[in-house]
């Protein structure tokens, strides 16, 4: 039997973690600092001190939290507004029931996909985030030689703080790359050579972040003197604000140039699609009608995402917005999804609404802040290990044998 001491400890971690009180303290650390802790020495203990002391995802959460610079712990946790959409990602979870089928040989579960072309070995693959290094010294290249080990996709950021071509070799095969539009499209153009020219054959256009967001936790919790911050970020000391800190925009004149574009529109998407020869996938789009436009202007595929919570407050978590999205591209092109997920029951409920990946974002940085390379390599394997469980408790086999049949939800297509 698990440790009850431990299990009540992960338990009253993760409620911290959805606590608004507890953002304004400056975060989990910070709050058991000055209370819970304080009170019981001991509970420090149950602080893992080897990736293979994890039981799940959440254990890595407070490692990294006590590894990572303050500034850059409170840049990747937070939201924006108050933080609602973050805590609803993860919480819309809850309201989607499993449905299992018995006596089916589980013996031979395969969780092993195609995905335009290539075979992954689960459908599960990790977020595009940007400026890596910060979390770890190794950044991209870590996550990179994890996916590699677990046969997983990884997703590149336009903001990564490691080339495209490095991170190419450090995977062993190239990445799928989201692209952030600069404004200029001069020097969109040259980013789309460049991620050819190293490989790549599918892009994500992000088109829910191009306004800028209110960051207003990250901006009440991260350090006041940002004096040490500014001499390696500018922009005011925020992680990834500054163009010499992304490799991808090397050899490109981006003097007065934007590095989103909230002048998109269709017809740019039309654009990109006539320069880009490979896939072309939009990153951002959460509604029926969006999809279908998609669809019309002859994408290859949309990405259900909010940015993690990261860019508006629409208090509508993505696997809410799934169902109706799916609904109407109509098996006509491919899905995917990320947003909140934490557990292998969480993929497993997504890939039964729908969709044919599911991205892990908060989860990995968990696991590069708390151990590198070994930290990303345990976190998907826990979540491969609870997806492949969830998948024989349930009946089903392979990963098209998921359907809705497998889950009951409430009626998110309306």
């Amino acid at each position: 039997m698990a440790n009850p001491a431990l299990h009540a400890r992960r338990q009253f971690l993760k409620f911290l973690a959805t606590s608004p009180y507890v953002a304004a303290f400056g975060g989990v650390a910070a709050f058991l600092e000055r209370g819970v802790s304080a009170q019981n020495p001991q509970e420090a203990s149950t602080i893992i001190s080897d990736p293979a002391q994890a039981l799940d995802v959440f254990d890595f959460e407070e490692v990294a939290h006590r590894k990572m610079r303050p500034g850059h712990w409170a840049y990747m946790v937070s939201g924006v507004d108050d933080d609602g959409t973050v805590r609803a990602n993860s919480e819309a979870f809850k309201q989607i029931e499993l449905r299992p089928r018995r006596l089916r040989d589980a013996t031979k579960v395969d969780m092993r996909v195609e995905l335009f072309g290539t075979v992954y070995d689960s459908p599960i693959f990790t977020c595009p985030t940007g400026s890596e290094k910060s979390i770890h010294p190794l950044g991209e290249l870590a996550v990179a030689r994890a996916d590699k080990a677990r046969g997983t996709l990884q997703f590149l950021s336009t903001a990564t703080s490691t080339a495209v071509e490095d991170v190419n070799k450090a995977l062993g095969r190239p990445v799928w790359y989201q692209l952030y539009a600069p404004s200029s499209w001069d020097a969109c153009e040259k980013i789309l050579q460049r991620v050819e020219a190293a490989g790549c054959s599918v892009i994500a256009l992000t088109v829910d972040n191009t306004t800028g967001r209110n960051s207003e936790t990250y901006l009440r919790t991260r350090p006041k003197d940002l004096t040490q911050c500014t001499a390696c970020h500018g922009g005011g000391g925020e992680p990834g604000t500054s163009v010499k800190e992304r490799p991808m925009y090397d050899g490109i004149d981006m003097t007065g140039v934007r590095l989103q574009n909230p002048a998109m529109d269709w017809a740019f998407a039309d654009r990109i699609r006539k320069a880009w020869k490979g896939k072309f996938i939009i990153k951002g789009i959460d509604t029926r009608e969006d999809a279908l436009l998609a669809v019309d202007h002859g994408l290859d595929g949309i990405l259900v995402s909010n940015h993690g919570g990261r860019s508006t407050e629409t208090l509508r978590a993505t696997v809410q917005a799934l169902p109706e999205v799916v609904a109407a591209v109509d098996n006509r092109i491919p899905v995917f999804v990320d947003g909140g997920f934490r557990r292998g029951t969480d993929v497993f409920k997504a890939l039964a609404l729908g969709a044919k990946g599911v991205g892990i974002g908060r989860p990995m940085l968990w696991g590069l802040g708390a151990f590198g390379q070994a930290g990303v390599d345990r976190v998907l394997e826990i979540l491969q290990g609870e997806l492949k469980m969830a998948m024989g408790n349930c009946g089903t086999r392979t990963v098209a044998d998921i359907t809705s049949a497998y889950v009951k939800t409430p009626n998110w297509t309306s």
